[in-house]
C-alpha cells in the first residue's frame, strides 16, 4: 500500500522497490508515446567539441551563436542564455583564459564543479529534485575497486587544478562520495543521430531503476530530459528505463551493469535469455564451427569491443589525421573478416564492428562506404533492439540522409519516414528534431 508521505509527481510516485531500493511507479495508466515526466537539468555541460554549433546554455543547435566576450570559447543564442548560464560558466571562464589550450578537465570534473557551485547557491530543493534530491544519490562507495578509486582521485586532482576562484571545496572524503555519485547517476545527452552533446544531472529521472525490457525511454530537448512510455503502463507498475545499450547478449549486458552500476539485472530478458541465440548467430555451414571455436571467437570479439570502449574512440577521433583513420577502418575490416568465418552478419559483434566502420566512413565522407555498412546493420538492429529504439531510429535517419546525399530520393524519403515514426513516440511529435527532419523531406 502506498505511503501517504511518498513523493508524487503527476501520475507518478516514488516507492520502495523490492530488491532494488528506491524506484518510480505509475499511479495511473499511460499510453504508448505519452509523456510521464519532464525534468530540467540540475546542472549540464556541453561537450567541448560541440562549442560553436550548440548554445552552451540551452544546448540549442543553431548558426550565428555569440561568443563569450572574455574566454571566447563559450557560445550562446542570445544575451538571455548567456546571463542564465553565467553562474555556471564563471567557474570555467577565467580558468579557460588562464590555461588556454591546456584547459582540459573531463566532463565528469566539469559536472562535479557545477554541482558544488549549485549546492552553495541553491541549498534548497530545486525543480529538478521533486522526487529525488542530488544528496540522496547512491554512491556505491563500498563497491569501488582500487582502479575506480584511483580514477576518482585523479578527477579530484583535476578539480583542484582547474577550478579555484569560485569554488569552496569539501574535504577529500566528501569529494570521493560526490564523484562516485556522479559516475552512477550522470546522464549523457545525445542528438538525433546519437552523437554526444554533453553530460547532465537529472535527479528525478535518476530515480528510475533499470530493465533490459524497459517500458519508458529518455530523450532530450536541449537540457530538458523527457520520459515517454514505449509500451502501455498500468497503475501500480514500476517504471523502468535502460541504463545501457541493449544490443548485446545477456552476459555482456550484465558485465556492463556490474562494472558501471554494481548490480545484475533480473528482468525477463535476462532470466530467459531468449534473444541470445539470435544475437549470437553462427554461420550455417556444412561443417559448423566447434563449441570451442565459437567460445574463442566470442572472447576475441568482446576484447575488441572493450578496446574500442576504453579508448573512447569517437572522443579522440576528431584529432586524428586521415592516415590513422584509414588504419582504424582496416582494423574494423580485419576484425569483420576474422569474425565472419564463425559469425553471421546479424551477429551483434559483427554489427558492432560494422557500426564502428560506418562511423569512420562518415567522418571521412565516404558516403557509399557508410551506406553499405548501414544497409547491413539496419535489419538486424530492428530485430535485436526493443520497439521504438533510439538506435534503430538514428540508423534509419543516417541511412535517409545518406540516400539523399547520393541522390536516391525514394529510398531517402522511406528511411527518414521510418525514423520519424519511431521518434514521434520516443521524442514526442512536437520535438524540434522531428521538425528539422520533416523540413529536410520538404527541401528534397
Amino acid at each position: 500500500m502506498r505511503s501517504e508521505t511518498a513523493p508524487q509527481l503527476g501520475g507518478l510516485e516514488r516507492f520502495a522497490s523490492a530488491g532494488k531500493g528506491r524506484g518510480l511507479r505509475a499511479r495511473r495508466r499511460f499510453a504508448v508515446g505519452e509523456l510521464l515526466l519532464s525534468c530540467p537539468a540540475y546542472v549540464a555541460v556541453l561537450t567541448v567539441s560541440e562549442r560553436g554549433s550548440h548554445c552552451d546554455g540551452c544546448f540549442a543547435r543553431k548558426e550565428g551563436l555569440s561568443k563569450c566576450g572574455r574566454c571566447k570559447q563559450a557560445f550562446y543564442c542570445n544575451v538571455e542564455c548567456q546571463k542564465e548560464d553565467w553562474p555556471m560558466h564563471k567557474l570555467e571562464c577565467a580558468s579557460m583564459c588562464t590555461f588556454g589550450q591546456n584547459w582540459q578537465p573531463s566532463e565528469t570534473v566539469r559536472l562535479t564543479a557545477r554541482i558544488l557551485a549549485k549546492q552553495k547557491t541553491h541549498p534548497e530543493r530545486t525543480q529538478s529534485e521533486k522526487l529525488l534530491a542530488v544528496k540522496e544519490f547512491e554512491s556505491h562507495l563500498d563497491k569501488l575497486d582500487n582502479e575506480k578509486r584511483e580514477l576518482i582521485q585523479n578527477d579530484i586532482a583535476a578539480l583542484h587544478h582547474f577550478y579555484s576562484k569560485h569554488l569552496d571545496y569539501p574535504d577529500n572524503a566528501a569529494l570521493v562520495v560526490l564523484f562516485a555519485q556522479v559516475n552512477c547517476n550522470g546522464f549523457t545527452i545525445e542528438d538525433e543521430e546519437l552523437s554526444h552533446l554533453g553530460s547532465a544531472i537529472f535527479p528525478d529521472v535518476a530515480l528510475m531503476n533499470h530493465s533490459c525490457c524497459p517500458n519508458v525511454i529518455v530523450t532530450y530537448k536541449g537540457t530538458l530530459a523527457e520520459v515517454r512510455a514505449v509500451r502501455e503502463i498500468e497503475p501500480g507498475e514500476e517504471i523502468f528505463s535502460s541504463y545501457i545499450d541493449l544490443l548485446y547478449p545477456t552476459e555482456d549486458r550484465n558485465d556492463r551493469l556490474r562494472d558501471s552500476y554494481f548490480f545484475s539485472c533480473d528482468c525477463r530478458e535476462c532470466t530467459t535469455k531468449e534473444k541470445d541465440k539470435e544475437k549470437l548467430e553462427i554461420c550455417k555451414l556444412n561443417d559448423p564451427p566447434s563449441a570451442e571455436t565459437v567460445k574463442d571467437m566470442i572472447k576475441y570479439a568482446r576484447n575488441v569491443i572493450e578496446e574500442f570502449r576504453r579508448a573512447k574512440h569517437y572522443k579522440y577521433i576528431l584529432c586524428l589525421t586521415l592516415t590513422p583513420l584509414v588504419e582504424l577502418l582496416e582494423i574494423c575490416e580485419l576484425s569483420l573478416d576474422k569474425m565472419g568465418a564463425v559469425f553471421e552478419e546479424s551477429n551483434v559483434y559483427m554489427l558492432h564492428m560494422m557500426y564502428q566502420a560506418m562511423g569512420v566512413c562518415l567522418y571521412v565522407q565516404d558516403w557509399e562506404g557508410a551506406l553499405c555498412y548501414g544497409q547491413k546493420i539496419i535489419r538486424p538492429y530492428s530485430k535485436h533492439y526493443p520497439s521504438y529504439s533510439l538506435n534503430v531510429a538514428s540508423m534509419w535517419l543516417k541511412l535517409g540522409r545518406l540516400y539523399m546525399a547520393l541522390k536516391n530520393r525514394t529510398a531517402g524519403v522511406k528511411a527518414l519516414k521510418r525514423a520519424i515514426a519511431i521518434m514521434e513516440v520516443a521524442h514526442g511529435k512536437d520535438h524540434p528534431y522531428i521538425s528539422e527532419i520533416k523540413k529536410e523531406l520538404e527541401d528534397h
